[in-house]
């Protein structure tokens, strides 16, 4: 299993900012995927899981409304889209493989820092 973060850095309160996930070495389309993230000094925090079709979406309440999770089966690639962002956003983003309870493989993450 591989997963592999990339889009994160520095923007500023309010603005946007689009990660993605490439996935190797499983079945990607078979498995729900997440994105769960880790701010300093904190522990992780699940942020949002897409079903395995991508019909079905999930979101925690901090960012609910602001935060979209989609995903590319045929790329075998996961998004998301972070809008509204908020200096409380600031974090590693990581994606996992797997749901909101169950997920056992994460990438090596990426960098997110709300700041003006």
């Amino acid at each position: 299993v591989q997963l592999v973060e990339s889009g994160g850095g520095l923007v500023q309160p309010g603005g946007s900012l689009r990660l993605s996930c490439a996935a190797s070495g499983f079945p990607f389309s078979l498995y729900a995927m997440s994105w769960v993230r880790q701010a300093p000094g904190k522990g992780l925090e699940w942020v949002s899981v897409i079903s395995s079709g991508g019909g079905s979406t999930t979101y925690a309440d901090s960012v609910k409304g602001r935060f979209t999770i989609s995903r590319d089966n045929a790329k075998k690639t996961l998004y998301l889209e972070m809008n509204s962002v908020k200096p409380e956003d600031t974090a590693v983003y990581y994606c996992a493989k797997g749901g909101r309870y169950d997920n056992d493989y994460r990438g090596q993450g990426t960098q997110v820092t709300v700041s003006s």
